[in-house]
């Protein structure tokens, strides 16, 4: 399996093809509307608005995995991460991160990030950082701030 054989759904149940970002760097992170880190809300939409015409893809894949922090239906995810947090960056449906119905996007991502962490997602706002060929180049702790994954996105982006 290779990041470009995945896919995951939007909120409506249209279908996300990661083909479609073949030569773009991808940040992806689990998010939860109710949790303690969703200011990094904004840092990611900064992300997306500072690199979006360089290629730079933000995708957020909600989760109710942790304290039950993302109670939001699907029906009305974009809506309230847009009017809550001024999301635009791509939101998928709500998705499982661990245990036995993990999403096959995070076995990918988990089993190729190489990382300290391990193969569990500890909590809300994991970060994945993709290259712009499909590879895991790093995977950040949840308390990471978006802003410093700048500097990675622009060596992605200008090497």
């Amino acid at each position: 399996m290779d990041f470009y054989s995945l896919s995951i759904k939007r909120p409506n149940g249209d279908k996300i093809q990661m083909k479609d970002y073949k030569g773009m760097p991808v940040l992806i992170v689990n998010t939860a509307t109710e949790c303690a880190l969703s200011p990094q809300f904004e840092g990611l939409e900064n992300l997306h608005l500072s690199y979006k015409d360089d290629g730079l893809i933000v995708i957020g894949t909600p989760c109710n995995q942790f304290a039950a922090q993302e109670p939001v239906k699907n029906a009305n995810m974009e809506n309230v991460c847009l009017l809550s947090h001024g999301v635009s960056f791509t939101l998928t449906e709500k998705i499982k991160v661990n245990g036995p119905n993990t999403h096959p996007l995070y076995k990918f991502l988990k089993d190729n990030s190489g990382s300290i962490f391990g193969k569990r997602i500890k909590w809300n706002f994991t970060k994945f950082l993709i290259d712009k060929e499909g590879k895991t180049v790093k995977r950040y702790a949840p308390t990471t701030k978006p802003s410093k994954i700048a500097s990675d996105i622009q060596s992605l982006i200008t090497g």
